[in-house]
């Protein structure tokens, strides 16, 4: 018996080391055959783990992320041992489409607003765009405001239709940050994407928007991770964002339900309202010193200036020219508009035709916005009390889905009037306060 067993374990050792070299032997052609996707698996480079540990973080802690269109900025933030995030450095945007203001619907090329989660199953190593990871759009509340669409990406090539568009290289380190954050252990990474950063002098100019109360509850959120540098803790109910709050009698909140009482921090409560208070004191002033309000008007999005230098965009042609500032009357209707109907000729009145039907409607007037005389003080109109959702998508957005175009050659023309970069690497980006300038590329660190 002894020496059958024997016999058994020695014709199994060269059994296993025969398994073992045709799993080696697996396992080294899976590699070559999915050689095109290491761009994955690539580490993340060494002048921004600097910066981690430079920032009392490393590359397995959580990350959160941060996007403002106007200023075409993402923003990598990573937390610390003691549970408080560390800003790490900022990746100029290569390209976004759409308007200012929050996605509604499919097709309608918009980049969304607002607070999304990215889980490891959204991460896409086998991306047409070189690599990918969707936000999460749409959330809780844009389902219930009923809009459509989906599969908005972090993504490369330099292509928009809604998606936040890097250079290959960026993302490539975007993902890796991102990778390693999930490999770390965290289950989900936070992204707040915001129209523009939340400074008093954007909400002055803007402040006539008809998307501001929706924008003003986004500020919120943004200021709680201002003033505690901690991930909020992101619900919804009454079709709104609540922040760090859940109800004071233990019930669930529902987004399409009234907020009951609310049970929060109040010490992060007065923090997030000494901030408010001093915001809206700095655009009472510059309201007061004569500030226009605008209306901010994209052919289709924008792109940072460092990436002008890139050939190969998505609809070079909107970005031949700069975005245009509309100045807005006290009702916020366009300036531009007002006098070219003053300027246009008196033409002869229209021929009386009789009617013999009475229309079943007639068109009812717009509702006229607060004057803006009535601002100071109680800033009662960019504070805003309209309800979220009632305010229609502008722009030029189309309302049938098109596919993500793929970058096209820029023409050499519109480089003409464009900011030449061609002394910022396609990876330029802004680092954190205090750290060495590793990286050399010519954009001024974050205060």
């Amino acid at each position: 018996m002894l020496k059958s067993s024997q016999k058994l374990r020695s014709f199994a050792r060269p059994a296993s080391r025969i398994a073992a070299i045709a799993l080696a032997a697996g396992l080294l052609a899976a590699c070559q055959e999915t050689r095109t996707g290491a761009k994955a698996y690539r580490p993340i480079p060494s002048d921004t783990l600097a910066l981690m540990e430079k920032n009392g973080t490393t590359k397995n802690a959580p990350v959160l992320i941060r996007a403002y269109k106007k200023e075409a900025e993402l923003e990598v933030w990573k937390m610390k041992a003691n549970g408080e995030y560390a800003y790490i450095k900022t990746f100029p945007m290569c390209r976004w489409s759409g308007q200012l203001g929050p996605k509604r619907r499919e097709g309608d090329r918009q980049v969304p607003e607002g607070f999304y989660t990215i889980s490891p199953g959204q991460m896409n190593p086998n991306s047409a765009y070189y690599l990918s990871f969707n936000v999460g759009y749409p959330n809780t509340l844009d389902r219930a405001q009923g809009f459509t669409g989906g599969s908005i990406m972090v993504h490369g090539a330099c292509s928009s239709a809604g998606c936040f568009s890097m250079t290959d290289e960026q993302i490539e380190e975007i993902y890796a940050i991102a990778r390693e954050a999930f490999a770390g252990g965290q289950r989900a990474i936070q992204m707040q994407s915001m129209p523009f950063r939340m400074t008093p002098d954007n909400l002055a100019k803007h402040r006539l928007d008809p998307n501001m109360a929706f924008w003003r509850q986004l500020k919120e959120g943004m200021d709680r991770f201002d003033v505690t540098k901690r991930e909020p803790q992101v619900n919804f109910c009454g079709r709104r964002y609540v922040f760090d709050a859940n109800a004071a009698n233990g019930q669930r909140l529902d987004v399409n339900a009234a907020c009951p009482p609310l049970a929060t921090d109040p010490n992060v409560d007065a923090l997030v309202a000494q901030k408010r208070q001093a915001d809206d004191q700095k655009v009472a002033e510059l309201v007061n010193r004569g500030v226009t309000p605008i209306k901010l008007v994209y052919n289709d999005g924008g792109q940072h200036p460092a990436m002008a230098h890139v050939m190969e965009v998505s609809r070079p042609e909107a970005l031949a020219e700069a975005p245009r500032e509309i100045p807005l009357d006290a009702q916020g209707r366009p300036l531009t508009t007002l006098m070219a109907k003053a300027e246009a000729p008196v033409s002869a009145p229209a021929p009386v035709v009789a009617v013999t039907q009475a229309p079943k409607s007639l068109p009812q007037p717009a509702k006229p916005v607060e004057s803006a005389s009535n601002e100071s003080g109680s800033m009662q109109k960019w504070l805003g009390f309209s309800i979220f959702g009632e305010t229609k998508a502008e722009g030029t957005a189309s309302a049938i889905a098109e596919p993500m175009p793929l970058p096209v050659p820029r023409p050499r023309a519109l480089l003409d009037g464009k900011p030449q970069a061609s002394h910022v690497p396609v990876s330029g980006v802004r680092m954190a306060a205090g750290a060495a300038p590793i990286l050399g590329n010519g954009l001024t660190a974050r205060n």
